[in-house]
């Protein structure tokens, strides 16, 4: 939940007596989670007309615990049941007061450590034992989706955490497994799909319009998309930032770094026991964090031109979106599920209805300001949150060539060779009671590689046509 900006602030005198001050922090919120200003108009039907008689900024989102959360709770100011029973009902505004329930509700001083540890670590486990991962952030513009994706350099977000937490995992059984990992980072932008990761002339021509297949096996690829193979976690940063900064954004009324476009940054992890054998069990797993562009009104955002159509856009792929989840949700048998209305869609197939452990993270503003979309995102979650998902582990046996063994014999002696040294400086510090301990495991290895070296002539005489 993102918190009030200054001018909100100051617009709410009788917040400043009643609650206790923002934490200083806030203002780096406010850059990318900035709410409509003060010069902004409203009619009868827009969100001003829930704020209070005098035009001040009232809180509609009251969080009781970690679980429940009241949206549009009675002030506390409001006008007693006795005097209520006097008036007319068109002389004072009734509250919806209505309670949602999620797995986690964060307050607006929450930090991002908090958010990633509730919402995405338990994500890594699960790729790291082949199962896939999704996670997406929904909710009005200028509400915090960026924020709590990216973040900034003081406080980084969910993409820098997830990649340091998979980084130190991957350390930890780098002794036993060997760890592969591709990246890939596009946008849908106005319905059409761009790799972030080609370097943009600014001169030169813009990037290529991407185009989504859909194989025999229903699996959905994006011909010409590049993969790139970060070796450490600085390269793979430097992947994203490279991505974050080619991503189409705009200044608008109601954000002034509004995100113009769906981003989708997918990290994909094989991995494979360092033991050489001659078959080999793969595990692939794919992990994908989704920042989807704000829902919007043209009224509140005054948008023009270009932004008006890129808005239009926006709110097409997420009414797309909404259609997929509420079709989810009814269990009817073989009903229909409309992926094809839109492109965003029918990349998140897999996310919302297959194989894969879904997280959306619903991103709100507290301000009487955004009443109508902060209803309309709680209504969203409460929806998302029915849908079922069957998750599978993703395992690939591979059986090697013959002309695959020399390679396996080479790797299984060098794992030797090392075992060997570390041995031997283990019996220069221990003494001859270390050596006596050692020597077991090694003439166990020895035999183990005179099994497979059987195998080296018969491979040669295959390569050699003998």
């Amino acid at each position: 939940m993102a918190p009030f900006s200054e001018t909100q602030n100051s617009a709410s005198p009788q917040m400043s007596k009643e609650t206790p001050q923002w934490p200083s922090e806030s203002a780096i919120l406010v850059a990318d989670a900035s709410l409509s200003g003060p010069g902004s108009s409203y009619d009868g039907h827009s969100p001003a007309s829930h704020s209070s008689s005098n035009g001040a900024i009232r809180k509609v989102v009251d969080v009781l615990d970690e679980r429940v959360l009241v949206f549009d709770p009675p002030d506390a100011e409001s006008i007693s049941k006795y005097k209520r029973a006097l008036l007319p009902v068109q002389a004072y505004r009734r509250f919806k007061d209505m309670r949602y329930a999620f797995d986690r509700v964060f307050h607006e001083d929450a930090q991002q450590e908090e958010v990633f540890e509730n919402t995405t670590k338990h994500l890594i486990d699960g790729v790291l034992n082949g199962y896939n991962g999704t996670l997406f952030a929904y909710g009005a513009t200028g509400c915090g989706k960026t924020h709590t994706i990216s973040g900034t350099p003081e406080k980084p977000g969910i993409i820098f955490l997830t990649m340091q937490e998979l980084y130190e995992r991957m350390q930890e059984q780098a002794d036993e497994k060997t760890i592969e990992i591709s990246l890939s980072y596009l946008e849908v932008y106005n319905e059409t799909i761009r790799d972030l990761l080609i370097p943009a002339n600014q001169d030169g021509p813009k990037p290529a319009i991407l185009h989504l297949r859909e194989d025999s096996s229903k699996k959905i690829s994006i011909a010409g998309l590049s993969e790139h193979h970060p070796k450490d976690m600085d390269a793979l940063m430097d992947l994203v930032f490279m991505g974050n900064a080619n991503r189409t954004m705009s200044p608008t009324e109601a954000n002034a770094t509004s995100s113009r476009s769906h981003a989708v940054l997918q990290i994909n992890i094989c991995q494979r026991l360092k033991t050489a054998d001659v078959s080999e069990d793969f595990t692939v797993a794919t992990l994908s964090l989704i920042d989807l562009a704000g829902s919007e009104r043209a009224s509140a955002t005054k948008n023009r031109g270009n932004r008006l159509i890129e808005g239009a856009n926006i709110n097409k792929s997420l009414l797309a979106l909404g259609n997929c989840i509420n079709a989810l949700c009814d269990n009817k048998p073989k009903a229909h599920i409309p992926y094809r209305d839109s492109k965003l869609t029918r990349l998140l197939k897999f996310s919302l209805g297959g194989n894969c452990k879904t997280v959306m993270i619903a991103c709100v503003s507290p301000s009487t300001q955004h009443y109508e979309e902060t209803h309309n995102t709680l209504k969203y979650a409460n929806r998302a949150k029915n849908i079922k998902t069957k998750v599978t582990k993703n395992t690939l046996n591979v059986d090697r060539h013959v002309s695959e063994y020399v390679q396996a014999i080479y790797e299984l002696r060098q794992e030797t060779v090392r075992g060997n040294n570390s041995k031997d400086a283990s019996y220069i510090s221990g003494g001859k009671d270390s050596r006596d301990r050692i020597r077991p495991g090694a003439g166990t290895d020895v035999h183990y590689l005179g099994s497979i070296a059987g195998l080296e002539p018969v491979a040669s005489r295959l390569r050699n046509g003998i």
